[in-house]
């Protein structure tokens, strides 16, 4: 009996240091999902008064100061031809979506750009089955097509004109998909720190002739906000990286969607956006389907790590 109450006592506690560690991870979530619904009313505040290659340059010259100490020390020790060809793709992925991004967010609303930007997760599982070998299996498949028809609910082409802001942000999705699987790749050869630094410095430095061409003269205050996008995107990669760690992703992904509520309330009551009900459905159902192969691929991988009976016996 006593045996049996210490493995109750314990099983209730490990329940409960499980529960807090969940409660952290959805508090880093939720700090995420405000980092990046910020990042997105700076720019929509700015409105396309610089060109979006020179908005995005100012911005990530701003984000590589954050980055010195991770990026020095590893330039020094330097990467093999293969590593450098990697940062080099991923630096021009990023260029050509931050750059559609950025002109995207001066064209259509907060919660449109925000939705639409639900179909990366969708490009990287697609990806990965057609360049990385990764299997889909039916309910993978399912999943996709049902994030697909989420995608087709808030752009509804064929039954409103579609603005070249809508064209851009979903060429802006797949080409943060194609970034990701390449730091995917980087990632079993160097640290994820380094794989952000330098994907920092290949953008800048990729955007610096495109910001260049088209330079205007900017005012101080639009250095500022721009440097305020810097901080928070950092922030929010931050915090991110601290909910992934604190909670499992089938606890924190979920959470995702609020940055879809929070970015159609700052449209309504900050920039007079119209409320669409079909970009909050067509949004849900793409997190919900993000939410579904993220909980299969965490499934996948407890019945990968638990060894078999047998493993266990001395």
């Amino acid at each position: 009996m006593r045996l049996s109450a210490k493995s109750a006592d314990m099983q209730h506690m490990q329940l409960d240091l499980e529960t807090r560690r969940d409660l952290i991870g959805i508090g880093w979530m939720l700090i995420t999902g405000l980092c990046f619904v910020a990042v997105n009313g700076i720019v929509r505040g700015l409105d396309g008064a610089l060109p979006a290659p020179q908005a995005a340059f100012i911005r990530f010259v701003f984000g590589l100061v954050f980055l010195v100490p991770v990026l020095a020390p590893a330039l020094r020790r330097g990467f093999s031809r293969r590593v450098w060809g990697l940062f080099t793709l991923r630096g021009g992925l990023h260029v050509i979506a931050v750059t559609a991004w950025f002109y995207a967010m001066s064209r259509i609303t907060v919660a449109e750009v925000t939705a639409i930007g639900f179909l990366n997760p969708i490009m990287v599982t697609v990806g990965a089955a057609l360049f990385m070998g990764e299997k889909l299996a039916a309910r993978r498949i399912a999943a996709v097509l049902v994030a697909l028809c989420g995608a087709l609910i808030v752009l509804r082409p064929g039954l409103r004109e579609l603005d070249p802001g809508h064209i851009s942000q979903v060429g802006a999705a797949i080409a943060f998909g194609a970034s990701y699987l390449v730091a995917k790749r980087l990632s079993d050869d160097v640290p994820a720190s380094v794989v952000v630094a330098m994907m920092s410095l290949t953008v800048a430095i990729g955007l610096l002739p495109l910001a260049i061409a088209v330079w205007q003269p900017p005012s101080l205050s639009q250095i500022g906000w721009l440097g305020l996008v810097a901080v928070f995107a950092t922030l929010g990669h931050y915090t991110m990286t601290r909910a992934f760690a604190a909670a499992p992703l089938t606890v924190t992904q979920p959470v995702t969607f609020l940055q879809l509520i929070w970015a159609s309330m700052l449209g309504v009551f900050v920039f007079h956006e119209p409320l669409d009900g079909w970009v909050i459905l067509g949004g849900g159902l793409m997190i919900g389907a993000i939410t579904y192969i993220t909980w299969r691929e965490a499934q996948k991988r407890a019945r990968t790590q638990t060894p078999p009976v047998n493993a266990t016996k001395a």
